[in-house]
């Protein structure tokens, strides 16, 4: 196989492998975005969008509003580490993992941004921890909200296999100084989502990215107007607040950002338009 030598910016990216991985450079980390799942998403999860609304964002070209809903991970290299933040349901990341030479095995830590199925499905199987030394991190205020406040048991079952292999944090604030969760990496609170939903900033030398999670789900309306939230989110009156505070920092500091379910590449650039943002899909 002939080697390509490349000289790759922060946010400059290759891709070879089709439209399940995309990696690109953060400073000295490689991260790259494993796609879990693609599909029909459905109009009906946003909430205060009428179909006027939802046809001058989700259908331009005129019928029915449409939209693709995804499910990504992020894979993070560097450092002397790999780091895999959400597990997705568990499926296409095993698979995507292999094609770039990782073996579940080989991950040291399991970031969670918070405890839906979507990001926790791949955690464990069968009473298993699916990756057999991997610590896993996790908003202390996540934790007990869905095992002792709001109990579920789809997350007690999958954080059961790891006992004290489970670390807890309390995220700190967007902008103010924050202690690192491992080098690099500093977790960063996102609540609204969830009640522990968390962002992970990524952060090496100059170069900067927020992998925020569940900030968004649909982007061709939620860019425009961020007041706009989904029946998914816990409080989607603070949720919707934290999306505006997160995207304003991204576009004023130009922060690249990537999102659990953005669109392939799922990694972009945040920018002010109008009343509302755009986003920019690196390349």
């Amino acid at each position: 196989m002939k080697k390509i030598m490349l000289v790759l910016t922060s946010l400059a990216a290759l891709n070879c492998f089709g439209e399940d991985i995309f990696t690109y450079k953060t400073g000295d980390y490689e991260i790259c975005t494993l796609v879990e799942t693609t599909g029909p998403g459905r109009p009906q999860v946003l909430i205060g969008a009428d179909e006027a609304l939802q046809r001058r964002y989700l259908a331009p070209a005129g019928g029915a509003p449409d939209f693709q809903s995804e499910i990504n991970t992020f894979l993070i290299r560097g450092k002397g580490r790999v780091v895999l933040v959400d597990t997705g349901f568990g499926g296409a990341v095993f698979e995507n993992m292999k094609k770039l030479g990782v073996n579940p095995g080989d991950v040291d830590v399991v970031l969670l941004t918070h405890l839906h199925g979507d990001h926790i499905g791949g955690l464990a199987k069968d009473g298993k921890a699916l990756f057999p030394r991997a610590l896993v991190y996790l908003a202390e205020q996540e934790r007990d909200y869905w095992t002792k406040t709001n109990v579920n048991a789809g997350a007690v079952a999958a954080l059961a296999p790891y006992g004290n292999r489970i670390r807890t944090f309390k995220p700190g604030e967007l902008g103010a100084a924050a202690a690192e969760l491992l080098p690099g990496i500093t977790a960063i609170a996102a609540f609204g989502h969830t009640p522990g939903h968390t962002a992970f900033l990524v952060v090496s030398g100059n170069a900067r990215l927020l992998i925020w999670g569940d900030v968004m789900h649909v982007q061709g309306i939620q860019f425009p107007r961020p007041d706009i939230s989904v029946t998914y989110d816990t409080d989607p009156v603070r949720a919707a607040e934290v999306r505006k505070k997160i995207l304003d920092y991204a576009a004023k500091n130009n922060i690249p950002v990537a999102g659990m379910h953005l669109l392939y590449p799922a990694v972009g650039t945040v920018r002010p338009a109008g009343d509302g943002f755009s986003f920019e899909p690196a390349r």
